[in-house]
């Protein structure tokens, strides 16, 4: 059950994505050739005059991994999981930052104070977030390239299923009603990794546990809530959180800050989801939103199992589905390098030279190859992502290593660098 296989016409015009054995039967017969590898995409050589069936695609933003699916009908024929790279953005402009400090109060030379002198346009979004929506609509006007799009669906906000069943509810009715602690519930999950925070267990049965027990005056604010297993919740009973993790301070120094921290993904989400809607309402086509309490309801009353790209299958309203694949297309954004004119040491120094040259051997760093090695210490074939050296000596980075020492020679290329790896 692989994503279906887009197809386009010798005028580069999208057709209905076909399987994968009616592709292969048309690249033998030489009726096709590949046009693209990642996502697999075939060209016709001739013109076809037809008016495909538009497809829905669907989105599901989250702050480090958002998933897309595209729909015909009920049937889900592709999805892809796209891993994006905002905190490394953050790292990096921090690392940059640091160092620009550093060199400030050295004393090195002198720069007036500046102040109110720099302003942010209307909309402005950190770097690491607008990194998110740049990247999902780069690839929602691909798709739309290689597919025909007729509308998209995204998951926008999270509403209240209780006052959507019954707007008329209020007082003690909606405070303890059948989704009182569903909201607090996810919230927790999310923010300790659905893992006990006490011993890491991971794939059990979790409890809300109260870090400071409400019979030595602790609260039900969300600040006090964490997630533990129930033998971990059983153990520390209404003991005090420092009596029972004595024995292990990292833990307990871990988890008091952890308290404090807020959910940042929730916030990058709640931060770039409308300015994501603006863009995809430019594109011209008919968007529709959908709820997170919606997504969770139709997954669960189709008996999915949690995965991001299903999740994404199940936004908006959704009858009924039937999924034709289980091998998701994985993307994960590398960006396209560094525009440093030198390497740095840890101290903001310049100790080495980067040449402006980026093409080796006819390789560049971020294409993807397969390299198959007949002779020496690495025999065996290789496929992943290749790091490009003047020597000819390249780096292969695979789906599980990272294998060093590759001569050119053995490599082949079969998709050229565009800022992304896939598995």
């Amino acid at each position: 059950m692989s994503n279906h296989i887009f197809v386009l016409d010798t005028n580069r015009k999208p057709l209905t994505p076909c399987k994968p054995g009616v592709a292969r039967s048309l690249l033998k017969a030489g009726k096709a050739s590949v046009f693209r590898r990642y996502p697999f995409t075939i060209i016709l050589n001739k013109e076809v005059d037809a008016n495909p069936e538009p497809l829905e695609l669907k989105l599901d933003p989250g702050s480090k991994v958002t998933g897309i699916a595209l729909k015909q009908g009920n049937h889900i024929i592709f999805a892809a999981e796209l891993q994006h790279r905002g905190q490394q953005i953050k790292e990096a402009l921090l690392s940059r930052r640091q160092l620009r400090r550093s060199r400030r109060n050295r004393k090195t030379r002198y720069r007036p104070a500046r102040f109110l002198n720099r302003t942010r346009p209307e909309g402005w979004l950190a770097p690491s977030w607008q990194h998110r929506v740049d990247t999902l609509m780069t690839w929602v006007h691909r798709f739309r390239r290689l597919a025909p799009v007729g509308r998209i669906t995204q998951e926008l906000v999270r509403f209240d299923l209780q006052l959507m069943e019954n707007p008329e509810i209020s007082g003690v009715e909606y405070q303890q009603g059948e989704l009182q602690g569903y909201e607090v519930r996810e919230y927790l999950l999310e923010k300790w990794g659905r893992t006990c925070a006490y011993c890491g267990a991971q794939n059990v049965p979790l409890e809300v546990e109260h870090i400071q027990p409400r019979s030595k005056g602790g609260s039900d604010r969300v600040s006090n809530l964490t997630m533990a297993c129930h033998s971990c919740n059983q153990a520390k009973g209404n003991g005090d959180i420092r009596d029972f993790l004595s024995s292990q301070p990292d833990v307990l120094s871990r988890l008091l800050r952890q308290v404090k921290s807020p959910l940042k993904d929730a916030a990058a989400v709640n931060s770039t989801r409308w300015a994501l809607f603006n863009a995809l309402k430019a594109t011209g086509l008919p968007v529709t939103t959908g709820t997170g309490g919606q997504t969770k309801f139709n997954r669960l009353r189709l008996n999915l199992p949690k995965a991001h790209w299903l999740d994404t299958a199940c936004v908006g309203p959704v009858e009924s589905l039937e999924v034709l694949t289980s091998k998701p297309l994985l993307i994960l954004a590398k960006g396209h390098g560094t525009r440093q004119m030198c390497g740095t040491n840890k101290y903001g120094f310049p100790n080495r030279h980067r040449s402006r040259r980026q093409i080796h051997k006819g390789f560049q760093t971020g294409d993807m190859v397969t390299a198959l090695v007949t002779a020496g210490k690495k025999i065996g074939s290789y496929l992943g992502r290749v790091l490009c050296r003047a020597s000819g000596s390249f780096d292969i980075t695979t789906a599980s290593v990272r294998v060093a020492g590759i001569s050119h020679k053995y490599c082949q290329p079969i998709h050229r660098k565009d800022g992304y790896a896939y598995a």
